[in-house]
């Protein structure tokens, strides 16, 4: 009786295990990716505090300002009537350094210990994010400065998203992928949100420290990845996720998420069975050419590039638009614009619940895009007539954006990365998600930099520039979501003929 017992326990203790080892990875990958968002966020909460109109403030005794300049308050060099194109070229520093990096760290990713990567890449992040609170400090007033702190930052924190999927990848199978990487990518919101409370409290005193404090979070977040980081479950005597495990009933299911038609739906038991009597070769990782021939890495990459744009539009200048329309302060604005993150949280979690129900990637995010354009303007026109009702156009805007480009970046890629032509081997993850991440990383380059150059003209102007990137991301998906559509067709003609016998 005792012998016939003891599978049934080893089964439960390894299963507590495994998932204990699977939530703390979730969790830590989690934190990881939060620190890195709230390290980029404080820009855009200081930019109202680095040049504002100072005719209401008090003017000190020992100012060598004339009494006619309105502008003594900010921070030079943003203290010109150019500041708007000089923000716009520290936000673009970074993000171009971001997209350009991003295609190479994947490649780094993939063929280096993730654990040493990650806590390279977040103590580096954590010194740059510092160095630029420190010019407030050390009172510098050049912008080539600022610059190259930010053209340094943005490469190094190329180093965190490819990383953190490939981590997350190796430990969770498809499943009810979609909802779980939903609810952990709202890491991006969270960090967002931390970065905008904690540059809210030093923004109107002394602003360096907004930029400090996200550093040295950051930096000690790199040493615990250093100490604690599992990277593959087989380090801990864990069983692998089963990326491309099934029956063949699984696979005749249409409700099953594995069906998707460009997730892979083979199973790997025989190859599994044959590396249990032999050592089986370590895969080799992919080439970039290789991932890019991946069906739907390209229809991704480019819906991925426009969602990015209008995305990290939002993040940079949202805080400023407010500041300036609603003429709330700058801390009020901060806080205010976290209510769009408090949507993208939503959003993401949404999107991953309906993709995985639906079975329907590409259909999901197309319609949440379609139906953002016309919320944009709408909040551009009447989003500030009052509070109740910026706050509710915020969170529906948060939504409707961040939801698709939440589930790209996460179950897409990660579906992406594990294609069936890759016939099993897993060592793409990083790879794929750098380069759909990089190829939306210069959309997130392109935007902040358009409305820097377009908002002087108006600011209805920067949201038709946004309404019209989210219908071109829209319209790439097109072939995809077609493609959706017949194996939605093809799944209900199967049901009947069931039915008929």
């Amino acid at each position: 009786m005792r012998s016939s017992l003891a599978p049934g326990v080893w089964f439960l203790r390894s299963f507590s295990r495994d998932s204990w080892f699977r939530g703390f990875t979730l969790l830590l990958t989690f934190l990881i990716y939060t620190c890195y968002h709230m390290s980029r966020k404080p820009i855009s909460i200081v930019k109202s505090r680095l040049h504002q109109n100072c005719s209401e403030l008090i003017k000190p005794i020992n100012d060598t300002h004339s009494l006619n300049d309105t502008s003594w308050c900010s921070w030079s060099p943003f203290d010109k009537d150019d500041y708007k194109e000089l923000l716009g070229a520290v936000d673009n520093a970074f993000l171009v350094a971001y997209a350009i990096g991003m295609f190479i760290s994947g490649i780094f990713g993939e063929r280096l210990p993730l654990r040493y990567y990650l806590s390279a890449g977040m103590l580096l992040s954590g010194l740059f994010t510092s160095l630029f609170g420190l010019g407030y400090f050390w009172n510098i007033h050049v912008l080539w400065y600022f610059v190259l702190i930010q053209i340094c930052n943005g490469l190094v924190q190329t180093t965190g998203w490819p990383s953190v999927v490939a981590c997350v990848g190796n430990w969770f199978g498809k499943g009810k992928r979609g909802f779980i990487m939903g609810i952990w990518n709202s890491h991006t919101s969270v960090g967002n949100i931390l970065g905008s409370l904690i540059a809210g409290i030093w923004v109107n005193q002394e602003w360096g420290l907004s930029f400090i404090v996200p550093g040295v979070i950051t930096a000690i977040m790199g040493i615990i990845t250093f100490l604690f980081l599992i990277e593959y479950p087989e380090d801990v005597d864990c069983a692998p996720p089963q990326h491309h495990e099934g029956s063949d009933k699984d696979q005749d299911n249409p409700e099953d998420p594995e069906n998707s038609p460009y997730t892979n739906r083979e199973s790997s038991q025989e190859t599994m069975t044959s590396c249990s009597k032999e050592p089986c070769a370590e895969p080799v990782a992919i080439s970039f050419l290789g991932a890019l021939k991946i069906p739907g890495v390209i229809e991704f990459s480019f819906c991925l590039l426009f969602a990015k744009l209008v995305s990290y539009t939002f993040l940079y200048w949202l805080p400023l638009y407010i500041f300036n329309v609603a003429h709330f302060g700058a801390k009020e604005a901060g806080d205010l614009s976290t209510l769009f993150d408090v949507g993208g949280i939503i959003g993401g979690i949404m999107a991953g619940l309906i993709s995985d129900y639906t079975n329907g990637r590409a259909t999901t995010c197309c319609i949440m895009l379609i139906l953002a354009a016309p919320m944009m303007f709408l909040y551009n026109y009447i989003g500030q007539n009052g509070i109740v009702s910026s706050i509710v156009m915020l969170i529906i805007c948060g939504m409707l954006v961040n939801g698709p480009y939440a589930l790209i970046t996460t179950a897409v890629s990660a579906d992406l990365g594990t294609h069936k032509s890759l016939k099993g081997n897993a060592k793409a993850l990083s790879t794929v998600s750098a380069i759909i991440d990089g190829t939306g990383s210069i959309g997130a380059a392109l935007g902040p930099l358009l409305a820097g150059l377009i908002s002087p003209t108006g600011w209805n102007n920067v949201f038709y520039m946004l309404i019209s990137a989210d219908i071109l991301a829209c319209l790439l998906l097109c072939r995809l979501v077609y493609k959706e559509i017949l194996a939605w067709k093809s799944s209900l003609s199967k049901g009947r003929g069931y039915k008929e016998i």
